[in-house]
């Protein structure tokens, strides 16, 4: 028993551990449209039953540029389904997970990484 609960927590650590840069791990899909010192910004592509590798993301937007269904595989174990789209936008606090194409559309997105802290302006009245 101590063994199978060893061994889970080793996957689960080493699942977020491992996670890396998406444009490194699968550039094929990725491709690095601007980078400064506040965000970067990455246009996304694949096809019906494309997987990415485990990678991270930092906080980020994504903007669908056309419809499209997908899974996210998360670090915890959570399995997302996430369908969107064209105009739709989503903001997320950052994530390490693994993405499928679960829909019968290509995928194409813009996605907004943001750099550093985020800093947070009182609404004009």
């Amino acid at each position: 028993m101590i063994r199978h609960i060893f061994l889970a927590a080793m996957l689960c650590s080493s699942f977020g551990a491992s996670a890396q840069d998406a444009a490194q791990t699968d550039g094929d899909k990725y491709k690095v449209v601007l980078e400064n010192a506040q965000v970067r910004v990455l246009e996304y592509r694949d096809l019906p039953g494309e997987k990415t590798h485990l990678h991270k993301h930092p906080q980020f937007v994504v903007v669908a540029m056309a419809p499209f269904r997908r899974q996210l595989h998360l670090s915890d174990g959570r399995i997302l389904t996430r369908e969107f789209k064209v105009g739709d936008v989503m903001y997320s606090d950052g994530e390490s997970h693994i993405g499928e194409n679960v829909g019968t559309s290509p995928t194409h997105v813009l996605l907004i990484e943001m750099k550093g802290e985020m800093v947070t302006r009182p609404a004009k009245d």
